[in-house]
């Protein structure tokens, strides 16, 4: 069964542009709704948000539409997304809402489903969804309407949560940390759990006003947190992003780990515990070659998965593994949590300064990167240029230039009407002009 409405994460888009528009999320609300229908007398649903201005209105259409089939709705308010994958299992609701676009700019929203087991639903449940969606959905008698009710205590279970994952319940003392929570959903919650811990916190993007989500800040655009760190000296800096699903490591010297660099740190720490999982660390197609490398002299495993966290847990799930992640800075530690986790991942770093004794750029660069290169081109969604002759030779012609020396991925984004053109090889010049050949053609086959 086909998917046209949900992308990679959940459904996204423009806010008040289809598919992001009241009317679609309470039709949406309803489908869903009508779809975790259980055979019992209680239906809940627990949702929360980043702090999107568009967020309130399509919370209050989701909230419609679910209670017009007998959901009741608990409403958390702004929460990390992996604060709802916990707190829909932990309350044992039917359902998970998470409305956000994770790294993307304040006129972008995006709404995410999670099951009752706090994971990300399947491909073939979305698909499912869609075809309520497209049908006469079936409300509920008058009677058996549900209810809204926002509480309040949500967030700081998942504080209280997050500091137990802190390896043997120890300190940060002495520790001086900046935390940029990009203006978005971890803006209360991140800042807290490490001032609790013992750290100093200098926090940045925490002053959120509903248009500045990773506007010139968070996990895609760092700058701001490198400043900070020099100016205070701290040890640290944490970057991340509008739903705090992923993060990015900045070391004292305000130099960036990205997410390879974490996986590749906590990996090789856990099988010296012991604790990975099958020797096995799940990535995506974009993961560097230089990881892969650096992983199999340490005869750790990788596995890659199609890009997007959801589909690195469907392959954790089904091999029973319990570290995999994304370069883009999701990690994903289903000892911990059931989707990305930026705050655990940085955590998880936090205890190897501390037990270690090591400062953070010793840590950040555990292995040398393969020169890589990934290029963005827009497009029109209304035109498709990986369709287009000139493109589709231009891709055959960089293969071939790269044979043997090093990879090319060529893929659409599934959250924006991207193109992405990424390649890797020992030669920079060569990678340089394979990704730039392949990114004219793009742009004019869009043009």
């Amino acid at each position: 069964m086909s998917r046209n409405l949900f992308g990679t994460d959940g459904v996204r888009g423009r806010a008040n542009t289809y598919p992001m528009t009241a009317e679609v999320a309470m039709r949406l609300g309803s489908a869903v709704g009508r779809y975790f229908r259980r055979d019992k007398q209680e239906h809940r649903v627990v949702i929360g948000k980043d702090t999107r201005r568009s967020g309130y209105m399509l919370e209050n259409a989701l909230t419609a539409g679910l209670t017009s089939t007998g959901m009741d709705v608990f409403l958390l308010g702004p929460v990390p997304t992996p604060a709802v994958g916990l707190l829909t299992h932990s309350m044992r609701a039917d359902l998970g809402v998470m409305i956000s676009a994770s790294h993307n700019p304040h006129f972008d929203n995006g709404i995410k489903f999670f099951g009752p087991d706090g994971y990300k639903l399947s491909d073939e449940a979305e698909a499912e969804i869609e075809r309520i969606l497209r049908g006469d959905i079936q409300l509920c008698k008058p009677e058996n309407i549900g209810r809204a009710k926002r509480i309040e205590g949500g967030i700081w279970r998942y504080v209280e949560y997050a500091k137990t994952t802190f390896p043997g319940r120890g300190r940060l003392d002495g520790l001086k940390v900046v935390i940029d929570c990009a203006n978005g959903a971890a803006y209360k919650a991140a800042p807290d759990v490490l001032w609790e811990l013992g750290a100093e916190v200098i926090p940045v993007g925490v002053a959120p006003d509903g248009f500045n989500i990773n506007q010139g800040c968070g996990s895609t655009d760092t700058a701001l947190a490198a400043r900070t760190v020099l100016e205070h000296g701290a040890d640290i800096g944490i970057c991340l992003d509008g739903d705090a699903d992923r993060v990015m490591i900045l070391d004292e010297k305000g130099e960036v780990a990205d997410g390879d660099q974490i996986m590749g740190l906590i990996a090789s720490r856990w099988a010296r515990e012991g604790r990975l999982i099958g020797g096995t660390l799940v990535t995506t197609v974009m993961s560097n070659l230089g990881l892969e490398k650096y992983l199999a002299a340490q005869s750790i495993k990788m596995r890659r998965t199609g890009v997007g966290d959801r589909y690195v847990v469907e392959a954790m799930r089904a091999g029973g593994f319990n570290l995999g992640g994304e370069q883009s800075g999701h990690i994903v530690m289903t000892d911990y949590a059931t989707t990305g986790d930026g705050l655990i991942a940085a955590l998880q770093f936090l205890a190897a300064m501390v037990e270690t004794g090591d400062k953070a750029s010793a840590l950040t660069k555990v292995f040398t990167p393969c020169p890589q290169l990934l290029k963005n081109v827009r497009f029109d969604p209304e035109r498709d240029p990986m369709e287009d002759a000139k493109v589709l030779k231009s891709i055959e012609a960089g293969e071939a230039r790269l044979r043997d020396r090093g990879r090319l991925l060529i893929r659409k984004s599934g959250t924006e009407p991207l193109v992405r053109v990424m390649a890797e090889c020992d030669d920079e010049a060569v990678m340089k002009g394979v990704v730039n050949d392949i990114c004219r053609a793009v742009e004019k086959a869009a043009a």
